[in-house]
């Protein structure tokens, strides 16, 4: 259960406005509005896991090998082999971060809702410049429609370039490799690493913490997921921070611009509670954490394994959470269907201009039509 304490310094929750969900792919027209009631994970919060495991890399990470087996990855590097942007010298190190909500195993529990196979109902962008002292975190909202390139499907069959394809589908049409070459696309920005996370390993991540404080400066009542938080400090374990990261039917105008607000917020709150609880003092808590985020994490080839994830871990070290920016992409409702979004020109090419060349993201590119307000 989550606990009110005061806590004047923690962040307030402010949820953005946009446009409406509407129905999701296979839903029938005229349902309205998805019921909210399909728990989505936080997709900021792989980032997290990466955190966490380079602990494992500054300390005795060989005696957590057993590790290993838990993890899972995809060669993104050979299934979408050359055609990709180039790697630029100034762009640092660029991390595509995706929540599954794929329903197998455990996971089916945590849904209440049916629907079949796995979507990527939002994603981020985290650029971590040259000298890894700060980060920035882009979300890309779901319902952006993008130009989806032709990819390979799993069973080998090619699927076409299609244009205003709802972005969180092209995981299901085509898999991960095809969601990283269309973020490419779309940003001109080569993705170095992927990893993404499922709804079991969020809630688990979160009550090894033994749980996580976050502030809201309004009460939120969402009957769409059950989440009731009076105003004010609150600890909330793991099914509770799912509730969080989910709504959208309690703050802002109840869309999923709303639902990225409160992720953002979580992630910070997530990435202050790993480093006061010096997670690399208790050997046992680290396992502990560790086994939780390997457990449901899938990565890229190149950091598919414990080694791999605590050499990547210590060339994170210097990043403090206090320096790493949260942006939405800059979106406005489509002209054709204002239950979409586009984004919004110039500011989205200036925004991954920004993060190609290593400049600061310009303060014109952290406005958005869809909320009237700055996303950062």
């Amino acid at each position: 259960m989550s606990h009110t304490t005061p806590d004047p310094g923690a962040q307030h929750a402010d949820g953005a406005d946009g446009p409406p969900a509407r129905p999701g792919d296979g839903e029938k027209p005229g349902r309205g509005p998805r019921s909210g009631r399909r728990l989505r994970p936080a997709v900021l919060i792989p980032l997290i896991l990466l955190a966490l495991l380079l602990a494992l890399g500054g300390t005795a990470w060989w005696l957590y090998r057993d590790l290993d087996g838990n993890l899972a990855n995809v060669d993104i590097d050979k299934a979408l082999g050359d055609d990709r942007p180039e790697k630029l010298p100034t762009s640092g190190r660029n991390i595509l971060v995706l929540g599954s909500d794929s329903r197998a195993g455990e996971n089916a529990a945590l849904d209440a809702g049916k629907a079949p196979g796995a979507r990527s109902d939002t994603a981020l962008v985290v650029h971590i410049p040259e000298g890894r002292s700060r980060a920035t975190a882009v979300s890309i909202p779901r319902d952006t429609l993008v130009t989806r390139p032709a990819c390979e499907q799993s069973s080998g069959r090619t699927l076409p370039e299609a244009g205003r394809v709802m972005f969180n589908s092209v995981y299901a049409q085509a898999g991960p490799a095809c969601v990283v070459k269309t973020v490419e696309r779309m940003s001109g920005i080569r993705m170095d690493h992927y990893v993404e996370i499922d709804f079991a390993g969020f809630r688990d991540l979160v009550d090894a913490l033994g749980g996580v404080t976050i502030t809201t400066d309004r009460a939120i009542d969402d009957k769409a997921t059950g989440l009731r938080l009076a105003a004010g400090t609150h600890r909330l374990d793991g099914e509770e921070a799912l509730r969080f990261v989910r709504t959208r039917h309690g703050v802002g105008d109840g869309s999923d611009l709303g639902r990225i607000g409160l992720q953002q917020q979580f992630l910070m709150a997530l990435l202050t509670e790993i480093k006061r609880q010096e997670i690399l003092t208790s050997p046992a808590k680290l396992y502990k954490i560790a086994d939780a985020a390997t457990a449901s994490l899938t990565t890229d080839a190149a950091i598919g394994s414990l080694s791999g994830l605590a050499d990547f871990g210590r060339s994170l070290k210097g990043i403090d959470p206090a320096a790493m920016e949260t942006i939405t992409l800059p979106v406005a409702r489509d002209e054709r269907d204002p239950n979409r979004v586009v984004p919004v020109q110039p500011r989205a090419d200036e925004l991954w201009k920004a993060l190609r060349t290593g400049a600061a993201v310009p303060e014109s590119a952290k406005g958005s039509p869809a909320t009237g307000s700055p996303t950062g």
